[in-house]
């Protein structure tokens, strides 16, 4: 979905970084390599485009529901997100509204070409999104509660058993 959409729009400038592509990897004019940022550096690369792909691994998208920490990194900088379509990802985000998803190079190519204003409300929706529901402070709350759930629930079930005898859990 990268390579084909940077070979389909040459006049446009398409930046990529990691630290894991080959030397025979087709790069093109328009593509720009960036080797390994280091993490007090990804705020800036993903608020530096326009628009950000994300795709997920393979054996994470046939897990579903398993989105890459990076897909959170970015939606929290309120970059406009196209993403892979994988099981679950409607549960983080609302396409159309806080993320784009695709399925083919056509369709990043449409991404591409929506308004630029339209694509910042997007990145802002996601970044609000990511900032109420998908925070590390959020999900450390999120786990309190189900501990302390599991807790009460234990309590609950033990002091319906026999002084002495063990319970399993609820």
């Amino acid at each position: 979905m990268f390579v084909h959409a940077a070979r389909a729009r040459p006049e446009l400038r398409f930046l990529i970084g990691g630290a894991q592509y080959p030397a025979e990897f087709p790069w093109t004019d328009n593509v720009y390599f960036v080797r390994h940022l280091p993490p007090d550096e990804h705020a800036a690369f993903f608020s530096s485009g326009t628009l950000t792909l994300n795709v997920t691994r393979a054996a994470m998208a046939r897990m579903g529901w398993c989105p890459s920490g990076r897909l959170f990194e970015a939606a929290a900088c309120g970059a406009a997100i196209v993403s892979d379509r994988w099981t679950g990802i409607d549960s983080f985000y609302r396409s159309g509204q806080e993320i784009l998803l695709a399925s083919s190079t056509a369709e990043v190519l449409e991404a591409l070409e929506r308004d630029d204003a339209e694509l910042a409300r997007i990145g802002r929706a996601a970044r609000e999104r990511t900032l109420a529901e998908h925070s590390s402070a959020h999900r450390a709350g999120e786990l309190v509660r189900a501990l302390e759930q599991c807790a009460s629930r234990t309590r609950a079930t033990r002091s319906a058993f026999a002084p002495g005898e063990i319970s399993c859990g609820a």
